[in-house]
């Protein structure tokens, strides 16, 4: 099984082999990241609980060229620097490093043309989102048992009125609450009896790069669909399949 130091060591080798595949100097070029305001990250929308809207996990956004790409992240960091230096960041004990890293791996592959959908939806967009996933989840699999890994309100509601779900976060202020009729159950304590003994299907949070357990989700025996910005350029990296189509 992957561990977490390995996967960051991945994601840093896709990095170094992007950078070589298109002849980037890594020592000159400059890189940029700042998080985002939650109106900047998802614009204005009718659902006011989603996560990114009450601070607790921040919107950090890498601009390389021209191109954006982002990593939902408990630890943002504003840098500026060059593709070198993030490749010398400490992911094993720095959690802003790793940030950084996957939000700079997401803006790199966008400019390279490897990649697209690297900007989180707005508006509406999530309620949208939601929708498509329901259809996709009807089209592929019939009536899964799923695990939805972080929650998303706008995913979690759409999906209870048709499926039979159950939500893991690691958010404690999330943890033992209700939300639309579905108690959120602790992602660590509770992930073998959900995600191993009970789903059928996993959805997935990409977010969980930065808290490096998203090993936790890969070649797990069952279908894994990812979803968000954060791991555009990881499930291109690591062969995972991930779903995010009202982003930009």
């Amino acid at each position: 099984m992957m561990t977490q130091e390995d996967l960051y060591a991945r994601l840093r080798q896709a990095l170094r082999d992007a950078i070589e595949r298109h002849h980037l100097d890594e020592a000159s070029i400059s890189l940029k990241s700042r998080g985002l305001t939650p109106e900047e990250a998802i614009g204005r929308t009718a659902r006011t609980d989603y996560p990114i809207l009450n601070g607790k996990e921040i919107m950090l956004q890498a601009r390389f060229g021209e191109a954006l790409g982002q990593a939902f992240t408990s630890a943002p960091v504003d840098f500026e620097g060059s593709l070198a230096e993030v490749l010398a960041l400490d992911t094993a004990r720095d959690p802003q490093a790793r940030g950084i890293l996957v939000a700079t791996l997401n803006a790199v592959l966008r400019a390279t043309g490897e990649i697209g959908n690297t900007v989180h939806c707005r508006d509406d967009g999530p309620e949208q989102c939601a929708e498509r996933y329901a259809a996709l989840v009807r089209e592929r699999f019939g009536r899964p048992r799923i695990a939805l890994v972080g929650f998303q309100p706008a995913l979690l509601a759409r999906l209870v009125r048709e499926f039979s779900v159950r939500v893991l976060d690691l958010n404690p202020e999330i943890v033992g609450s209700v939300r639309s009729g579905v108690t959120v159950e602790n992602g660590a304590s509770a992930y073998g009896d959900v995600v191993r003994d009970w789903a059928e299907l996993v959805l997935c949070t990409g977010s969980t790069l930065c808290n490096g357990t998203f090993v936790d989700f890969l070649d797990i025996g069952k279908p894994v669909l990812f979803f968000g910005t954060s791991c555009a350029g990881a499930a291109r990296a690591l062969g995972a399949e991930r779903f995010c189509p009202m982003s930009a």
